[in-house]
């Protein structure tokens, strides 16, 4: 088997919803076996930027809200877009300050992520950011967000809990675990 061909064959593509941060296509196909279906994608106009803040004491930050597509509420990192195009790092940056009023002076990236690759090409990007001090939040406006600090063991285990179950925080979060235990971090 050849990886690197794509074992599906596109017949039509048709748009069928759009919006400022999203479209939708829905993709007449050729499966695999050769029969045929159809595909739907999400394609994200943003790239999904993520940071996992740490203080000296190994201290983090979460943001919770409610999340209008699972109707729960959601305690995650600091999470937020990045228009295509504009520089990662900075959106970052931006995201942590207003979600959480944190301003970071050394910042690592930790990950690269497909966010749900069976129906979406979204993208994110997560960032470690260090030497912090705390400011004022400024949420945008669809934004009702409670911060929380907590001892990174706290959140690893909120994970493990099955307490956190956002896609970019708990990849984040497992990663870092890992990193803590063979001392790269």
């Amino acid at each position: 088997m050849n990886i690197d061909k794509n074992p599906w064959t596109v017949l039509s593509a048709s748009e069928i919803y759009e919006n400022p941060w999203i479209r939708v296509t829905e993709y007449a196909v050729l499966n695999p076996s050769g029969k045929n279906g159809i595909y739907g994608k999400v394609h994200f106009r943003n790239l999904a930027i993520g940071v996992v803040p740490l203080d000296d004491a190994f201290n983090t930050y979460l943001v919770g809200q409610y999340r209008f597509p699972v109707e729960q509420y959601s305690w995650e990192i600091p999470e937020g877009g990045c228009p295509l195009g504009t520089d990662p790092l900075e959106s970052a940056k931006r995201e942590l300050a207003e979600e959480t009023g944190l301003l970071a002076r050394r910042w690592d990236k930790l990950m690269d992520i497909h966010t749900s690759n069976s129906v979406t090409d979204e993208h994110g990007i997560i960032y470690i950011a260090r030497d912090i001090e705390e400011g004022e939040a400024t949420p945008e406006e669809t934004e009702l967000l409670v911060v929380r600090k907590l001892p990174f063991e706290t959140v690893y285990l909120m994970v493990m809990n099955g307490e956190i179950t956002d896609s970019l925080s708990v990849a984040a979060i497992l990663k870092i675990k890992l990193m803590m235990a063979d001392g790269r971090l």
